[in-house]
């Protein structure tokens, strides 16, 4: 990714974007949108960041990484720390035991007809919500300058997979959604993007190739939404007034 200045108003830095605390009165750090924890190593350069309170960086670590082991687990098809080929993923497994149990409970095997047998995951939507709602308050105030501080009126995820033709084809184009309606705010990242193309791929911004991907756009409410190792697809969306 290439590093893109902004020049949004700077009221709008005044709180913290997760939890509405004053930034001023609270220890900040710098937070990557999205986590880390979610990406492969090598990390991509230049990840977006913005400052959050410290409590609420460190607050999302145990759900970030219960997400990111989830899907590798899913992908691979097994917890077993020997059926994963990255070391990271292996490690976590043989470290958390309990946690690699948890995520082996979500696991439902069936037999079909034919006598194959498959296997249906069941993930923990709150902790699977809570970290696509924290991505999505980044993504948003990173690309917009947009602090949304009120809970969001929808919050969804699915698997790719579980879309229909139509349906995929409405997720990942934004033509019908009037994308360009509204134009993004003067001195705001996307309205470079918008101008220049900068990191866009068919209206998508591309963190890190097939693991992590987004598109925020704005016209009568901000719309976020992201495909982790295209697989999980999530979309979050606010009221533009909120």
């Amino acid at each position: 990714m290439e590093k893109l200045e902004e020049f949004v108003d700077e009221r709008q830095k005044s709180w913290c974007i997760q939890c509405g605390a004053w930034i001023g009165e609270v220890e900040t750090n710098e937070d990557h949108v999205p986590s880390r924890a979610l990406l492969l190593r090598p990390h991509p350069p230049n990840l977006p960041v913005v400052r959050v309170c410290a409590t609420c960086n460190n607050g999302f670590s145990a759900d970030e990484e219960y997400l990111f082991l989830f899907l590798r687990c899913v992908l691979a098809g097994t917890t077993d720390p020997d059926g994963h080929e990255d070391a990271r993923v292996a490690r976590a497994l043989k470290h958390h035991d309990k946690l690699r149990a948890r995520i082996e409970r979500s696991k439902i095997e069936y037999r079909t007809i034919g006598g194959e047998t498959r296997a249906i995951w069941q993930p923990e939507s709150e902790r699977v919500n809570r970290v696509v709602v924290k991505s999505a308050r980044g993504l948003a105030f990173y690309e917009y300058g947009e602090p949304k501080l009120t809970e969001p009126e929808r919050v969804w995820t699915a698997p790719l997979d579980a879309m229909s033709e139509a349906e995929r084809e409405s997720f990942e184009n934004a033509e019908d959604e009037g994308m360009l309606a509204g134009w993004p705010e003067v001195g705001s990242r996307m309205m470079t993007r918008v101008m220049t193309g900068e990191d866009l791929c068919d209206g998508w911004i591309v963190v890190q190739d097939g693991v992590y991907r987004y598109r925020v756009n704005q016209c009568g409410t901000i719309r976020v939404r992201s495909v982790l190792f295209e697989y999980l697809a999530t979309e979050v969306c606010w009221d533009d007034c909120t």
